[in-house]
């Protein structure tokens, strides 16, 4: 019997013989039969039951004949789930429609008459593909570990996170985007580290907050003489980050002279400092950093499409904090236990249940940034065990409301989300995000199980 986490697999037969589906259901004993005769059938059931196997007659009703409605059910089936494995099964006159299933993703084809142990081989070679890549993708979501200093639980920063360790043994030129506060250097950093240069030096300069006649100094450097009060020759930040990385923060903030001057350093890889003639070979890979969209900044005329290209060879999209899902609750506890050992507070601090549906329910327009700053203030300011939402400062909003459940296709990803939300919630203790779900812990351990979120727990 073939069967994946102690139950069989599920396989829906597709076919308008009647004789046929008998005999079909016989040869494929040990497998969880599903059966449909028509277009319409095979999708319902593949919505309600999502079927891991499914063989598919190309000659459906209303015209047998023609093999238009199976590969239209085939594309279909392939859209909702992609995982799915599909024998097709056809006429021995219309293989060509055959390889034309195969071509749209069909796993492999069988043409009538039906050899029963033949096409038993098929689907079980099927069957253990399907297998094998399941568990490859549970291997991949259970070894998926957060960057160094990064915290989250949200599926997409941790294929961000994934991203970040492929480019990182690169020298490509990476533009991380994003709003202030979600965590840009962080991930630059983690691109340092992750690198080849990870023993060179990792230099930060943020573009914005050094006045524009000072920039190109800071970055070059500059010789003695080269200005007034320019008493000793003095290397820029470029140089100094020979054979590690340099940040470039605030990337948008750039002046349109530097522009130019920064375009030539990376087409060349030498720099001038101010009031010298010397091109000074360096080797360094440049991050940059940016909360402005620099393709409308191009538009305008405020910033050098050459440049663009040159510094976002790999552009990298990080989401706001509001759209992590249970990273709100999550972040909320790691910096109030640090902050709490900061302070030296001997007592155990904690939310109350309206604080941390308050930091749920709240935008956090200033991100990670924003959040570090109201949770230290509540740590100072607290002065019982509690921290409540009064205390930072966002009260509930009155439209708040608990999210619901959906069921069917919604169902695993809500599921999902409420479980990453309950274990962030209550700092990834079973036994209360068990209470909070309304399930008993082995429900929970299971359901852990099911997602890969398991390794996470204590």
């Amino acid at each position: 019997m073939v069967t994946t986490e102690k139950k069989p697999l599920k396989l829906l037969i597709v076919e308008d013989d009647s004789g046929l589906q008998s005999q079909l259901r016989w040869c494929f004993d040990g497998y969880d039969i599903l059966q449909a005769t028509d277009r319409a059938s095979a999708i319902s059931q593949v919505r309600r039951q999502k079927p891991q196997l499914v063989t598919l007659d190309l000659g459906l009703p209303p015209d047998p004949a023609n093999a238009t409605e199976g590969l239209a059910l085939l594309e279909e089936i392939l859209a909702m789930a992609p995982d799915t494995k599909i024998i097709v099964v056809t006429g021995n006159d219309d293989r060509a429609h055959a390889l034309q299933a195969i071509s749209l993703g069909a796993y492999d084809f069988y043409i009538k008459p039906v050899d029963a142990d033949t096409l038993r081989l098929i689907v079980d070679r099927a069957a253990h593909l399907f297998q094998i890549e399941a568990e490859n993708r549970k291997l991949a979501r259970q070894n998926a570990s957060p960057l160094h200093g990064l915290i989250t639980a949200d599926p997409a920063m941790l294929k961000l996170c994934r991203m970040i360790e492929r480019v990182a043994p690169s020298d490509a030129t990476v533009l991380l985007l994003g709003e202030s506060g979600t965590g840009k250097e962080v991930l630059a950093r983690a691109l340092h580290e992750l690198s080849p240069r990870r023993k060179g030096p990792f230099v930060a300069i943020n573009c914005a907050a050094i006045p524009e006649n000072l920039l190109e100094s800071e970055l070059f450097g500059y010789e003695k003489g080269a200005f007034t009060g320019a008493t000793r020759q003095t290397i820029g930040k470029i140089e100094h980050a020979n054979n590690g990385t340099l940040f470039l923060d605030e990337t948008g903030d750039l002046p349109m002279s530097l522009q130019a001057k920064l375009l030539r350093f990376l087409q060349e890889r030498v720099v001038e400092r101010l009031g010298g003639r010397a091109e000074i070979p360096v080797d360094i890979r440049i991050v940059g950093a940016t909360n402005k969209d620099l393709e409308q900044m191009i538009k305008d005329g405020d910033f050098r499409e050459d440049l663009f290209y040159r510094i976002s060879e790999i552009a990298i999209n990080i989401p706001p904090l509001r759209e992590r899902q249970g990273d709100r609750s999550l972040i909320a506890h790691a910096l109030l236990d640090r902050f709490r050992q900061d302070q030296r507070k001997t007592n155990r601090l904690s939310f109350s249940t309206d604080a941390l549906r308050a930091i749920e329910a709240y935008d956090w327009p200033g991100n990670v940034r924003e959040m570090e700053n109201l949770i230290r203030r509540a740590v100072i300011m607290a002065e019982g065990n509690r921290i409540e939402a009064d205390d930072l400062g966002i009260g509930m909003p009155e439209d708040a409301a608990e999210e619901t459940v959906g069921l069917r296709e919604i169902r695993d990803a809500a599921e999902q989300e409420a479980i990453i939300k309950a274990m962030s919630r209550c700092n990834n203790n079973i036994a209360q995000a068990a209470e909070l779900l309304g399930i008993t812990r082995p429900t929970l351990y299971n359901l852990l199980d099911k997602y890969g979120f398991r390794q996470s727990t204590p």
